[in-house]
């Protein structure tokens, strides 16, 4: 019981929409806007940086609250793993929005603050100094995760936690993939970038 309890919270946890409700709050349908994406890249490119930070913190709140409750609902470490990635699917297939989400990205760091509490502050740290860099959402999220396993390794993290940094991550992007490749080519660059110049400055 305590099982699929912490799996259903995690799942509407992470469905809770927060890109969605953030944009409406300023009159925006983040849904039909840039790359379509229900997430904080997009906010931040068409609602604003305080709306788009706002997002991105809410949403890796999900994912660390998902685990937490997991946590404290029982103490088997397969089920805290398995709630992490239930918040990311609720949060890349939400039912409150017909399943059509976000890709997960700010979930998983959610996620592993708690269960790489050692190693995901240093790969974020490098992530954010390569997304002011090179601006390219994509690199960012490569320097998010890629690194995780080696550091998990260094740090004598254990094999299933090893496994668990490179597994979760595939989820976003397997969904960046799918929820890209039949966009617009202008919307799949757009979905690369970590701004966008306001639409009166680009038609100067």
């Amino acid at each position: 019981m305590a099982v699929a309890l912490s799996l259903m919270l995690a799942y509407f946890l992470g469905s809770i929409p927060f890109a969605y409700l953030i944009g409406r709050l300023n009159g925006t349908d983040i849904r039909k806007v840039g790359d379509h994406n229900v997430g904080a890249f997009n906010v931040f490119r068409h609602v604003g940086p305080t709306a788009g930070i706002a997002t991105l913190l809410a949403d890796i709140g999900k994912g660390t609250l998902a685990v937490l409750v997991a946590k404290a609902l029982c103490e088997e470490e397969l089920v805290a793993f398995f709630a992490g990635g239930a918040a990311v699917v609720g949060h890349n297939w939400p039912v409150f929005l017909h399943f059509q989400g976000g890709r997960g990205e700010a979930v998983t760091i959610g996620v592993f603050l708690v269960l790489l509490s050692r190693e995901i502050p240093i790969t974020l740290g490098m992530a954010i100094v390569l997304l002011f860099i090179t601006r390219n959402a994509i690199w960012c999220g490569v320097m998010l995760f890629v690194p995780l396993p080696l550091l998990c390794w260094l740090f004598g993290e254990p094999i299933s936690l090893l496994v668990y940094s490179m597994a979760l991550p595939c989820v976003s992007g397997l969904t960046h993939w799918l929820t890209t490749r039949r966009l617009a080519p202008e919307a799949q660059e757009e979905a690369k970038m970590f701004w966008i110049a306001p639409k009166v400055e680009r038609k100067r």
